[in-house]
């Protein structure tokens, strides 16, 4: 694996800023990647191995998407919005998965480990480099059940929804009462009000700019 510097740098570039949230998922992804015995996993062979599973919307999850190479489009990575600043990475070869959460004692000791740095937020940044695995971090064995249709590839199924004809893929729908239906016809969605329109430029085409 890369060294902390440069990934951390790189991850900065790609998120547009460095944080102490950057610090964190770096390390974060580095921890959980040894943990499951990846010393490469932006690598081609070992890409198709990882599974990583990310709780948090925050800048971690940007971090931790950089280290690992998982993307949504791969299927590599899955987001659970838990609210937790906390990602289980597997090995989709041994099976073996470890969830690594960030501690809330280590916003605490920051000023035990960059005692030097007066500003807050500048403090846990540097902190966070400094501060062992052990405090930065707690780490649970985990078992993660994975069906086909959570696994990367092609799409392994698709049904349409008997409400809104929507197409669903890869074993996402609900059936109700023996109707197939889409999540949002099922149990509601995000948005509200949904009404179909035009504009004045729909028919543009990248070819036609």
């Amino acid at each position: 694996m890369k060294p902390f510097e440069d990934l951390l740098a790189t991850s900065a570039a790609v998120h547009g800023h460095m944080c102490p949230g950057q610090v964190v998922g770096v390390r974060m992804a580095m921890l959980g990647c040894r943990l499951i015995g990846l010393d490469d996993p932006t690598s081609h062979d070992q890409i198709k191995k990882l599974i990583v599973y990310v709780e948090m919307d925050r800048c971690a999850g940007d971090a931790v998407a950089h280290v690992t190479g998982a993307k949504l489009g791969r299927r590599s990575l899955k987001f659970v919005d838990y609210g937790i600043m906390a990602a289980t990475f597997v090995n989709l070869d041994t099976g073996k998965a470890f969830r690594v959460l960030s501690t809330e004692e280590a916003r605490d000791l920051a000023c035990q480990y960059a005692p030097e740095v007066s500003e807050k937020y500048k403090q846990q940044l540097e902190a966070y480099k400094r501060m062992p695995d052990s405090v930065l971090f707690r780490v649970q064995q985990v078992e993660v059940p994975l069906s086909e249709f959570d696994l990367p590839g092609p799409t392994r199924r698709k049904v349409s929804c008997n409400r809104c004809g929507q197409v669903v893929r890869d074993h996402r729908e609900i059936v109700q009462n023996g109707d197939t239906l889409c999540q949002p016809c099922a149990h509601g969605a995000y948005f509200r009000d949904p009404k179909e329109i035009t504009w004045p430029d729909m028919n543009w085409t990248p070819v036609s700019s």
